[in-house]
């Protein structure tokens, strides 16, 4: 699987999360008992099936391979969408983060996402 995994974080929780050293989640992942995570090839969609319109998010790369045996690969809920997709059964450890990149948000609702995705 890819080195690299990505999560879709809001501002404010990712504030929290450089100020504690980890990022627990949202009211979903709560909700769902895991980090929702997505590969490059995934995060767009996953993005405008979950973040639309949102100001303020963040895509945040993390190195899957420094996750350990909390990181398992599964399908998504209702198994409605094709692929497995990282799933992270414990808290994000900043250590474990490449990059955070702040997505700028389009008139349409969209994000704008860096080169590559």
């Amino acid at each position: 699987m890819d080195a690299s995994i990505y999560t879709l974080i809001r501002g404010a929780d990712w504030r929290e999360a450089e100020r504690r050293g980890e990022y627990t989640g949202s009211a979903d992942d709560a909700r769902d008992g895991f980090l929702h995570f997505s590969t490059a090839a995934q995060v767009k969609e996953s993005a405008a099936k979950h973040r639309r319109g949102e100001p303020d998010l963040w895509l945040v790369e993390a190195d899957s391979a420094r996750l350990g045996a909390a990181l398992r690969w599964e399908q998504a809920s209702g198994g409605k969408r094709p692929g497995l997709f990282p799933h992270l059964y414990g808290p994000l450890p900043l250590s474990a983060v490449l990059s955070a990149t702040r997505l700028p948000l389009r008139a349409d609702g969209s994000h704008d996402f860096p080169p590559g995705f």
